[in-house]
């Protein structure tokens, strides 16, 4: 998986001349460039291309971590179980009760309530002329949807959706009162499933809910940037976006690829436990998505976004649990599947409510950051 392309320190030193004097000394090996290189939040595609074809698994010294950047390298890093995401020890019986979620996710019930929040939002829009769909849509539906599947109470939308990601127990104030009345008085809510459920013979630990609830939400902030590049993608290219519209059925496949060509987070990182070919124990390793799902060597014209690509992408990062993905597969990460439910039925609001819908006349979105890519603005126009 990982190959020797680069040396702790970003710079490989000059070799002694091996022969005696005359001798021409080797040239040095070129300097890696730098996730921390300026401009890089505003446009990372060049340097990506160039840690592609020459330095694939380097070390970035300003940075302090380990960059892998092709599309088979980024998937088996994901997927090799000694590259740990976090240093902290998963939550009791989280296994079973994320398998639990998952597929409490599947039923309509839980998410009938995103279609009616998306319609909601869309319908206020459409008396109108335009609007700027980030703001007005992109981050606040997210935010709902986790809100109404977990029946926490609507006023939470606006803290969710104004709260940035921050570390562990973000959430923990928040979910614990409803926790604990959902111990005593369940609802028909996700929460309720978590407060109810017996995994491995026993009821899952307080830890455990607030955990796998705070996933949920911390998807929410990922969502609204995704979901913002996802519109951005398909008003770029109207004639999919009409072919959308007259068969819903391709909504997944036009999702997975936007999040193949611009995944909301572009840096998703790892610890090593031991040492893996280059790459010693402890270090930080940091895989590339972005990189990775424009790699020429895997997808034709990776640059390109095509809902009805022949060579769909088998990976998605940054929503839920950088859970690798299918169109229409979430492959048992809860917070995917959360998110392509959102992105789903939001999209197919939009286009109910608002039939003319296009780009504001002179408008066009400029995706900036890693943390968090996406447009900042999309001023569209409907009417």
């Amino acid at each position: 998986m990982l190959c020797p392309h680069g040396l702790p320190g970003g710079t490989t030193a000059l070799a002694a001349s091996p022969g005696g004097p005359g001798t021409p000394a080797p040239s040095p090996r070129p300097v890696p460039p730098s996730l921390g290189a300026p401009g890089t939040a505003r446009d990372p595609f060049p340097l990506y291309r160039a840690l592609r074809e020459g330095f694939p698994v380097v070390y970035d010294e300003p940075v302090g971590a380990w960059l892998i950047s092709r599309y088979a390298d980024v998937r088996a890093a994901l997927a090799d179980p000694r590259l740990l995401a976090s240093p902290e020890p998963a939550p009791p019986r989280a296994g079973g009760a994320r398998t639990l979620l998952y597929s409490a996710l599947r039923e309509d019930a839980f998410t009938a309530g995103i279609e009616r929040v998306a319609h909601v939002l869309a319908r206020r829009l459409s008396g109108r002329q335009e609007a700027d769909l980030v703001g007005e849509f992109c981050h606040w539906l997210p935010a709902a949807a986790a809100v109404v599947v977990l029946g926490l109470p609507r006023g939470d939308t606006r803290l969710v959706r104004e709260r940035g990601r921050t570390g562990a127990g973000h959430w923990d104030a928040l979910l614990r009162p409803h926790v604990v009345r959902r111990r005593t008085h369940p609802r028909a809510d996700l929460l309720s499933v978590l407060c109810t459920a017996r995994v491995d013979g026993g009821p899952l630990p307080d830890e455990t809910v607030t955990a796998l609830a705070g996933t949920l939400l911390d998807t929410a902030v990922r969502t609204g940037h995704a979901l913002a590049s996802f519109l951005a993608n398909l008003l770029d290219h109207p004639g999919q976006l009409e072919l959308i519209r007259a068969r819903p059925e391709l909504v997944p496949g036009a999702w997975a690829e936007s999040l193949r060509r611009d995944p909301p987070l572009h840096v998703v990182l790892r610890r090593a436990t031991e040492r893996i070919g280059v790459v010693p124990a402890g270090a930080t390793v940091a895989c590339l998505p972005g990189a990775a799902g424009r790699d020429p060597a895997r997808f034709t014209d990776p640059d390109r976004y095509d809902a009805f690509r022949a060579d769909p992408g088998e990976q998605a990062y940054g929503i839920g649990e950088a859970a690798q993905e299918r169109p229409g597969d979430d492959v048992g990460c809860p917070g995917a599947r959360l998110a392509r439910r959102t992105a789903e039925h939001g999209l197919r609001a939009l286009l109910d409510a608002l039939p003319h819908l296009r780009w504001a006349p002179g408008f066009r979105p400029v995706p900036t950051g890693l943390l968090g890519r996406s447009p900042r603005s999309l001023l569209v126009r409907f009417s």
